[in-house]
């Protein structure tokens, strides 16, 4: 009875180690990730990191688009339930403009890589992406079109087709991290200023969308 107790201790243990490596594996990699890039980054460089050797980190993930891509996940499965939550609340449209355009800034400033890992994933693994929307709490629009609706028709808001609204939203929220070098270049602006300005468009973003459809 005491070697079955023992041994059920020890599985214990050894799938917390498991969990905590994996952990420490994805928090490393992220770090990595957002310093070089996934062209720049290197395995080795995220298993120093991490604090383990290489041969561990390959057998946590075999390659470095895998470890990628469980990155993302979870990034993403943070977000997500934050934008779900937004869009199905019962607060009024205003509002949820607002707080969609602050809490996806606020999320991507965390996390700067997501934006071009999306485009990058789109153009060369599509159903990559699309395994997301399998996800629970992928984000529905089903009462966001409904509450677009009833304001078209008590006269609030201009008529648009929430697709197009949300394509508006998304696009002038998205952009700035796209398009970073671009535009620092452009309006000759170092990092520090540029980040301020990312910052800014917390309700700069909000106030452009509203005032573009309110009656």
């Amino acid at each position: 009875m005491l070697t079955i107790w023992l041994n059920f201790l020890v599985n214990i243990m050894s799938k917390t180690k498991d969990t905590n490596t994996e952990t420490t594996i994805l928090n490393a990699a992220e770090t990595i990730f957002q310093q070089k890039g996934m062209e720049g980054a290197r395995m080795q460089e995220i298993a120093d990191e991490a604090g383990i050797n290489k041969a561990l980190l390959h057998y946590y993930y075999r390659s470095k688009q895998l470890l990628f891509e469980a990155v993302f996940k979870n990034a993403f499965l943070l977000l997500a339930p934050q934008l779900n939550k937004v869009l199905n609340d019962d607060s009024s449209l205003f509002d949820k403009i607002k707080n969609f355009t602050n809490n996806y800034i606020s999320f991507v400033i965390k996390h700067p890589y997501l934006p071009n890992f999306i485009i990058q994933e789109l153009n060369r693994n599509p159903d990559f992406i699309t395994k997301l929307t399998s996800e629970q709490h992928f984000p529905t629009i089903d009462k966001f079109k409904k509450q677009v609706q009833e304001n078209i028709e008590a006269g609030i808001i201009k008529p648009i087709k929430t697709e197009q609204l949300l394509i508006n939203i998304v696009a002038l929220n998205i952009f700035p991290f796209i398009a970073a070098p671009l535009l620092k270049g452009f309006l000759s602006i170092n990092n520090e200023d540029y980040k301020q300005l990312v910052e800014d468009r917390k309700t700069e973003v909000s106030a452009f969308i509203i005032n573009s459809i309110k009656v």
